[in-house]
């Protein structure tokens, strides 16, 4: 058993992530189906995906700006 924290923390990390949207999707886009049917359903996924993308250029953007540092601290 390794105990590299880092590495712990960083797969906790993605399983949260993963773990919450997955019960977004599902729980929350289940219960616009169950309660408004197909076409609601669609459209909260519709909305959901659109929230993800301005997080996901955010994150875009920091993962290139954290490259970009780590590349020009090349000593």
């Amino acid at each position: 058993m390794s105990r590299d924290l880092r590495k712990y923390m960083k797969d906790t990390n993605v399983r949260l992530v993963v773990g919450a949207i997955l019960l977004l999707l599902v729980v929350g886009d289940g219960l616009i189906w169950l309660i408004y049917g197909f076409g609601g359903a669609m459209m909260g996924l519709l909305c959901i995906l659109g929230a993800f993308v301005p997080i996901g250029l955010i994150l875009l953007l920091l993962a290139l700006s954290d490259w970009i540092v780590k590349r020009a601290n090349r000593d």
